[in-house]
């Protein structure tokens, strides 16, 4: 199974876009990012038990993981995006309940939802 991330899109410098992950189960989802010519990079995670939460530090404060279980969704709410967040995002699944930011951590990688930050 492979997730597949959507709601990308053009916003302005300032904006707001909320990403969707449909995810179903007791797993751990990660967002990751990759812009073009660049690794792809962690962004943020939350886990299946008590919805802990993890940010890199480019992000946090900005934007925000959260789930729907009983919609099998997870989000990522990005607010005051910049720039630099124009990227692919990608969401994917933790092979354990716990959080991390290192991509070979995760699997079932989906086809990742364009997100384009203007000025």
């Amino acid at each position: 199974v492979q997730l597949q991330a959507s709601g990308g899109g053009l916003v302005q410098a300032g904006g707001s876009l909320r990403l969707s992950c449909a995810a179903s189960g007791r797993i751990s989802v990660g967002w990751f990012r990759q812009a073009p010519g660049n690794e792809r990079e962690f962004v943020a995670a939350t886990s299946w038990y008590k919805s802990n939460t993890l940010y890199s530090d480019s992000v946090r404060g900005r934007f925000t993981v959260s789930r729907d279980n009983a919609q099998n969704q997870v989000y990522l709410q990005m607010n005051n995006v910049k720039r630099e967040d124009t990227a692919t995002y990608y969401c994917a699944i933790s092979y354990s309940a716990s959080l991390s930011t290192r991509r070979d951590q995760y699997r079932s990688w989906g086809q990742g939802t364009l997100v384009t930050v203007s000025s």
